[in-house]
């Protein structure tokens, strides 16, 4: 099992998406509440083919605490957890221990555009990708380093921050302000991703980097446009209309996140 690895030296100022001194903030903002658990009861019905099917090598970039990978990790795949906060990397890296998880698992704290330098000449046959394009600066960029990144044929794990869901959920709350300044907040908060998606416009930086679409989901279709929020703690009734719904058209176009199942041409 490797330690994780972090190319910088000394501690600079955070960047985008960098969660480091916030990791346990983190975990409670995403994962321990109805919208973590929901994207993640998702996430695990759309993979479930790929963590039974055959063992790989599977590359993970921006995988923060690394809840989803451990699913691979206990079927038996092997797994690069890479992150831009090695105190993301070092948590997932003792959870997984703890798990004992880690024994088939590299730990690399770098940003995605640092990948090919840490890990020289190597391609996989899956890689999961999952809300990390809205904090990058370049999301076409991130695509296509990734497709690089992807062996032909292998498959790619996409899920993104849909614009067009956050412009519905601002709508439905009356923020009409915000929508007119083009969904630009006036004060920053580091949880919140700044750079939505438009999903035909990922659709356009895939396609250009040679890489196909073979299965969308929505993720959150129904749980952010409730008026009264008490109905989201009615957490079963909103995970049956979710995984019944989900994957149709117009509802998966709905969900705050896209998850996106995509192939490489060979």
């Amino acid at each position: 099992m490797s330690q994780a690895k972090n190319k910088k030296h000394g501690q600079p100022k955070a960047q985008r998406g960098d969660f480091t001194g916030i990791s346990k903030k983190f975990a409670r903002n995403i994962y321990d509440s109805t919208k973590g658990r929901l994207r993640m009861a998702v996430l695990k019905r759309d993979l479930l083919p790929l963590i039974d099917g055959p063992k790989r090598t599977v590359l993970d970039v921006g995988a923060g605490l690394g809840q989803v990978n451990e699913w691979f990790l206990a079927q038996g795949h092997h797994l690069i957890h890479t992150d831009i906060s090695l105190e993301m990397v070092q948590e997932a890296q003792q959870r997984h221990e703890q798990l004992s998880l880690g024994r088939f698992a590299q730990y690399i704290a770098a940003p995605l555009n640092e990948l090919p330098s840490q890990l020289p000449g190597q391609q996989f046959s899956l890689i999961l990708c999952h809300a990390m394009l809205e904090w990058v600066e370049d999301g076409q960029k991130a695509i296509r380093q990734l497709s690089e990144l992807l062996k032909p044929g292998g498959v790619l794990s996409l899920m993104f921050y849909n614009r067009n869901a956050q412009l519905m959920a601002n709508a439905v709350y009356g923020n009409f302000d915000y929508i007119a300044r083009g969904l630009k907040v006036k004060k920053t908060v580091r949880l919140s991703p700044q750079t939505p998606h438009d999903p035909e416009q990922v659709l356009s930086w895939l396609k250009q980097a040679g890489l196909n679409v073979t299965q969308q989901t929505g993720v959150r279709c129904f749980h952010d446009y409730l008026r009264d929020i008490e109905d989201q703690q009615r957490f079963d009734e909103l995970l049956e209309l979710e995984l019944k719904y989900n994957q149709q058209s117009p509802f998966k176009e709905l969900g705050r996140y896209q998850h996106w199942l995509i192939e490489k041409s060979v």
